[in-house]
């Protein structure tokens, strides 16, 4: 292990530590889940492997920003303001719901996917008729710790839903056509092909390297294989994630938002009120909109340009004429 991989490690177990002090206990049982690496993956070889194309013909450059305390309440305004969840969902769909679930920390850190968001997202998903709706991710921690420890998964199963962990089998190797560094690479392609629809549910977060952690940097968690490699080519990896999905929706949570020591945080000093969802189909837009909550812009954020050139959306958010909805603060 080299010495930045030590100080690396040794500053988690820091932050968790501190964590546990300040927030709940639960964060210390997270030391012990500790896994540098996550699941590798089995590189299914599959020839000539095509994901889908979850984005629904009508739908295209709809974005919302609504502004509230309450979680469900946020959401919900949010996605009423683009039509409901019926907009996206349609009866019998089998719904996809791609969180971040990469450590296994309490939701108070804001490290991971809210189990509140979560929640509502799955209830409103159901109500529109959804037939199934599962959860998924390939958290950097231990999995299946990752999920509890998140309250993703009890979240999940309250709700109605179902949670496909990071198994081998669930990975094939997938090369994104004209991608640079998704090669041969091997993809959570399991739940994406079983999928009808795939929403994002994303956190607002700072990102020590890619300067902030919102909506296409959490299809990473799609990646198996020593994926760290990636982190050296941040911006370049995280526009080509960009181009291998194109979801249904994305929903990017900044109730409240991680403003430094990003991605892992590991203290409530570390979150800023922010009271702010924003959903849309493009995830450009979104995440444009969501640099804002942290003070950042799409010159402080590289990849917001490499992915509207690659065609995955636009950092020019006023063209698509944002609806803004306020709710109880």
């Amino acid at each position: 292990m080299s010495a930045e991989a030590h100080t690396n490690r040794r500053e988690f177990l820091r932050r968790l530590l501190g964590a546990a002090l300040t927030a709940t206990g639960a964060g210390a049982l997270g030391l012990s889940f500790w896994d540098r690496w996550g699941p590798r993956g089995t590189i299914s070889h599959t020839q000539n492997l095509i994901l889908p194309d979850f984005s629904i013909p009508g739908q295209t450059g709809k974005i919302s920003v609504a502004h509230g305390s309450d979680r469900a309440q946020t959401v919900t305004l949010a996605l009423n303001a683009l039509g409901g969840m019926k907009a996206f969902v349609q009866p019998g769909d089998k719904v996809l719901l791609k969180v971040n679930a990469a450590f296994a920390t309490p939701p108070a850190l804001g490290a991971t996917t809210h189990p509140q968001l979560l929640s509502q997202v799955v209830a409103l998903c159901l109500q529109a008729g959804a037939g199934q709706v599962m959860v998924t991710d390939n958290p950097i921690n231990d999995p299946a710790s990752c999920f509890e420890l998140t309250g993703i998964g009890p979240a999940a199963r309250s709700a109605g839903a179902g949670v496909m962990l990071p198994a081998s089998e669930r990975f094939a190797a997938y090369s994104l056509p004209g991608g640079h560094l998704i090669r041969n690479w091997p993809v959570l392609c399991n739940p994406l092909l079983w999928a009808d629809k795939l929403i994002g549910l994303a956190p607002v977060k700072d990102h020590h390297r890619s300067g902030a952690s919102l909506t296409m940097k959490n299809w990473y968690g799609l990646l198996g294989g020593p994926r760290n490699i990636f982190h050296q080519q941040i911006h370049t990896i995280i526009a080509e994630l960009a181009g291998m999905i194109t979801p249904s929706l994305v929903i990017l949570d900044g109730t409240q938002s991680m403003m430094a020591n990003g991605p892992t945080g590991g203290s409530l000093n570390d979150l800023k009120a922010t009271h702010t969802v924003i959903a849309g189909t493009d995830p450009v837009a979104v995440d444009t909109l969501g640099a804002g909550l942290l003070g950042k812009t799409v010159a402080d954020l590289p990849y917001l340009a490499l992915a509207e050139k690659a065609g995955a959306g636009t950092v020019r958010v006023e063209a698509l004429h944002p609806v803004e909805v306020n709710g109880p603060l």
